[in-house]
């Protein structure tokens, strides 16, 4: 993908396959909202194009912030608007020549006060309101954050300055508490105040510290008939993807359920449950995801307004939020070049056992070169035991994406053990009787439910307290613990690391285990 975007750069500019000096071209968009304030329009596409013409534009999207920047060689362009930016009945556009001087960076900032206005057309994308949706809900950028739990990572939206946070509800199910990724550098515990997972809409609560200064995104509840919509009508939700900055997602209303409103939105990993804007600037709910097993992407789909309004009522009176505990965050993400080489004679991961569990110590040398084997061959070759073994480090699931890239982090994998109940032994061996050899007919002992990890200087709060999850059949569910560290956390003066393991059979007892913590004090690359 990368390398067809930078291709189709350079089609545009055949002039910088030169080896020219380059100069950035700094592009800001803002117009005034109601009130008056400038607003960033996300998503404005420009046409860039030099001066005289020698090929066909380039075309570029501003970001959320309104901003784009644009590498040329130095000379005269021309920066015209694809289509106008609709606001408050009236098209806004913009046809600009500017001068790229060679070892400056150069700044055009496109305003109310240098574009061409015009009334919108009747029909236009603007809708009935006029506005367009990715500039109106570019205001609330701050107000939407990541949120992490056990099972799921996705997106929350601040509605309310005492921090009150919505999400949808797979996520808040997960337990009376979750952790809110405020910024890169930050996250904290959020306490469920609501979750209802069939009409997938929870509200969460953070201290109100937290979220100090942010924009609260205003709900309008009870619903006003501001925030109605029409099939192929023009709608924009916030996003918070895995890895990648706060983001505007558009589509266009596609049907309507009793509970959902279907879209041709896409959303990327860790994408769900931001608000979603109509043209008027009213929040008409939050986006939902809804695996499709015919489909490599998963379908999105929007929950009502009046959904997300019976759930802040009901959310009111719940309990206090949290302290601002700062938890655990992932260590700078490394360079792995020349990791898989370096692990090529790795051995497997270490794994001890419990009573009920098999417990491996996994590190990113060993995902990589898992990876590497994986690759290049000789599955039909490797027995059933490697390729249990191949499938500890290889496949992690609904997480698949956070591992995608060898993080700087240790991982304990927690895998309920197989055995043979009394009743199936019995079977196999009355079959064996009449000459049948079956081979044993193994369940899981239990499930996993939690673990707690402790040195001998207290305890270790994990960065991601992971859960995978294996549908057995249509009613059974078997979980596997998949705990992220910060292997700096078991350096000196750790010394031994103590597991408290916690099934579903014995929820309340813990299966402990003792390890060196030079199993988890891992040197990374």
């Amino acid at each position: 993908m990368r390398r067809a975007l930078v291709l189709a750069t350079l089609l545009a500019f055949p002039d910088l396959l030169s080896g020219q000096a380059t100069s950035v071209l700094r592009i800001t968009v803002m117009l005034p909202d109601a009130a008056q304030e400038p607003t960033p329009v996300s998503r404005h596409a420009l046409l860039i194009s030099d001066n005289p013409a020698t090929t066909i534009p380039r075309r570029v999207l501003t970001g959320p912030d309104g901003t784009v920047l644009v590498t040329l060689i130095p000379g005269s362009y021309t920066v015209e608007s694809d289509r106008p930016a609709m606001l408050a009945g009236q098209a806004y556009e913009w046809t600009q020549i500017i001068d790229v001087i060679a070892g400056r960076s150069v700044t055009l900032a496109l305003t109310a006060g240098n574009a061409d206005i015009v009334a919108a057309a009747p029909g236009s994308s603007a809708g009935t309101a006029g506005d367009d949706p990715s500039f109106l809900s570019g205001k609330w950028l701050d107000s939407v954050v990541a949120i992490w739990s056990p099972t799921s990572r996705s997106t929350g939206f601040l509605f309310d300055a005492r921090g009150l946070i919505a999400t949808h509800g797979r996520v808040a199910a997960e337990g009376t508490t979750v952790a809110v990724q405020v910024s890169a550098d930050l996250k904290v515990p959020a306490r469920v105040l609501f979750s209802d997972p069939a009409r997938d809409v929870g509200i969460v609560s953070v201290h109100p510290s937290v979220i100090a200064g942010r924009t609260p995104v205003p709900l309008g509840c009870p619903v006003s008939p501001a925030a109605a919509l029409a099939e192929g009508q023009e709608i924009a939700a916030l996003t918070a993807p895995f890895e990648r900055p706060v983001d505007l997602a558009s589509g266009e209303v596609t049907g309507f359920a009793s509970r959902a409103i279907a879209t041709d939105m896409r959303l990327s990993f860790g994408g769900a449950g931001g608000p979603v804007f109509n043209a008027a600037g009213a929040v008409v709910g939050l986006t939902s995801m809804t695996a499709n097993r015919d489909r490599r992407s998963d379908d999105v789909t929007i929950v009502r307004a009046g959904i997300l309004c019976e759930a802040v009522a009901a959310a009111q009176s719940a309990g206090l939020p949290l302290e601002p505990i700062t938890l655990p965050i992932e260590p700078p993400r490394r360079d792995p070049a020349g990791a898989v080489q370096k692990a090529m004679g790795t051995n497997p991961p270490s794994v001890v056992s419990s009573s009920d569990f098999d417990i491996a110590f996994i590190t990113p040398l060993l995902i990589q070169h898992a990876r590497q084997n994986d690759r290049t061959g000789g599955r039909s070759s490797r027995s059933l035991e490697a390729e249990a073994r191949l499938g500890l480090l290889t496949d992690f699931g609904a997480w698949s994406a956070y591992f995608a890239d060898a993080p700087a982090v240790v991982v304990v994998r927690v895998t309920p053990k197989l055995v043979e109940g009394f009743w199936k032994r019995l079977a196999r061996e009355a079959a064996r009787t009449q000459g049948a050899n079956l081979p044993p007919f193994k369940d899981f002992k239990t499930s996993f439910v939690r673990m707690r990890a402790s040195c001998t200087n207290g305890e270790v709060v994990p960065i991601q307290p992971f859960v995978l999850e294996h549908r057995v059949d249509e009613t059974k569910v078997i979980r596997e613990g998949l705990y992220v560290f910060d292997p700096a956390a078991f350096e000196a003066p750790c010394a031994r690391v103590t597991l408290s393991i916690y099934s579903e059979k014995a929820p309340d007892k813990a299966d402990t285990v003792t390890v060196d913590a030079s199993l988890l004090a891992v040197r990374l690359p």
